[in-house]
């Protein structure tokens, strides 16, 4: 998820908040043509999400008004400390966080197990009475544990969890992402790992995150594998691959096509944008993206 990484990014977050083809097509972006207009109105077909962590050198509430001014309807991975400023200006939190430990301490290893329900026990309570779904959670990296084990373990972890989250009508949502380049050793790398672990556990209250760029790294045949296991998937995330920069005509996602899939499915859930901008105009580059995202 660059020495400025996700996992940089979220040690901040956590103290703040408690804590297809897919081959590119550059007629589909816009890149070589002028800025897409402010007052363009989206479809909607998608609903929309900024991940905190990519802006975070903008304050939150200049963010919140950006966002609320180009129709995007959310700001992913916040905790209670923001959900205060998200409603102010009529946002959702479509993603929160703040129980985890990190990205690599997580419910495949027993070691972490008390800590982590004890955190989860008290913030799903919190998500629920916030008026929101979604809390993010992660398998933890591997350090020699088997597959077999690895599942096993997250389902002794999170099954109390996962009847509580339900209780509450909340929704554990465990995040894919790539061992190759940003996360590596992380277990929970792969659609068919996340998908055995919710078959493993049985609930709707235990779904999972379907990074596009980190699966696209790991895994390829985006479009296919989101249309076979979307009844397993409660929310997806943005980038460009390579890189994890800008929806543009320099990297190999045609995400027009991936989104009309998305909808396809009859995904009614968010897809939130998770680039880190290298344009000088950060809030231009999130305008496009979301513009190219509304099929």
């Amino acid at each position: 998820m660059a020495t400025w990484n996700r996992r940089t990014a979220l040690k901040g977050l956590l103290t703040s908040t408690a804590a297809v083809g897919t081959l590119g097509m550059a007629s589909a972006y816009t890149t070589d043509k002028k800025p897409p207009s402010p007052n363009t109105q989206l479809k909607n077909n998608i609903k929309q999400s900024v991940c905190r962590w990519c802006f975070q050198d903008l304050p939150l509430d200049k963010l919140c008004a950006a966002a609320k001014e180009m129709g995007i309807q959310g700001i992913d991975l916040v905790g209670p400390k923001d959900w205060p400023t998200l409603k102010k200006y009529g946002l959702d939190s479509p993603m929160c966080n703040g129980a985890e430990i990190n990205l690599t301490d997580g419910f495949n290893d027993p070691q972490f197990h008390a800590r982590l329900q004890k955190q989860y026990a008290d913030m799903i309570p919190q998500v629920a009475k916030a008026g929101y779904t979604n809390l993010i959670c992660f398998s933890g990296s591997r350090r020699g544990i088997t597959d077999e084990a690895g599942w096993n373990n997250c389902v002794k972890g999170l099954q109390p969890l996962v009847k509580l989250a339900a209780q509450h009508k909340v929704v554990l949502v465990m995040e894919l992402l790539n061992s190759k380049i940003d996360h590596k050793d992380y277990q929970c790398d792969h659609t068919n790992w996340g998908v055995e672990l919710a078959k493993r556990l049985g609930s709707e209250n235990f779904k999972l995150l379907y990074d596009i760029y980190h699966m696209q790294i790991d895994e390829g045949d985006v479009i296919r594998t989101l249309t076979e296991f979307h009844p397993y998937i409660a929310h997806y995330h943005t980038a460009g691959v390579p890189g994890r920069h800008e929806l543009d005509d320099t990297q190999e996602l045609n995400y027009p096509a991936i989104m009309r899939a998305i909808v396809a499915t009859g995904f009614k859930g968010y897809v939130a944008q998770e680039f880190i901008p290298q344009k000088a105009d950060k809030l231009a580059s999130l305008r496009q993206a979301v513009q190219l995202c509304d099929v």
